[in-house]
């Protein structure tokens, strides 16, 4: 998979030391994955979740979520945020999953 972009990553693991590893660790994942559907991604990342358009994924642990959309007829993901539990809990990301 293609992952646009791992500059949204480090940006976040600059502010939040303790995601470094966990996102570093994704990122590798998943740029050498060839997903196809979601049942593939889960085979990996039990715990991802469709939430409108987007696939979430919990990341150290259930404290940082990463708000991504999957394109897999073209092997593409694309990183919306990466979010602290709390900021995630206040369901801002919602409206650019279409939910």
């Amino acid at each position: 998979m293609h992952v646009i972009s791992r500059k949204r990553l480090k940006e976040f693991w600059e502010d939040n030391l303790d995601a470094e590893t966990a996102l570093s660790e994704w990122f590798k994942t998943v740029s050498k994955a060839k997903w196809e559907n979601l049942v593939e991604v889960r085979c990996v990342y039990s715990h991802a979740d469709v939430v409108g358009d987007c696939t979430i994924f919990n990341i150290r642990g259930n404290n940082y979520r990463l708000i991504t959309k999957i394109y897999y007829k073209h092997q593409t993901v694309l990183i919306r945020s990466v979010l602290t539990h709390d900021d995630y809990d206040e369901e801002k990301w919602k409206d650019d999953c279409n939910c």
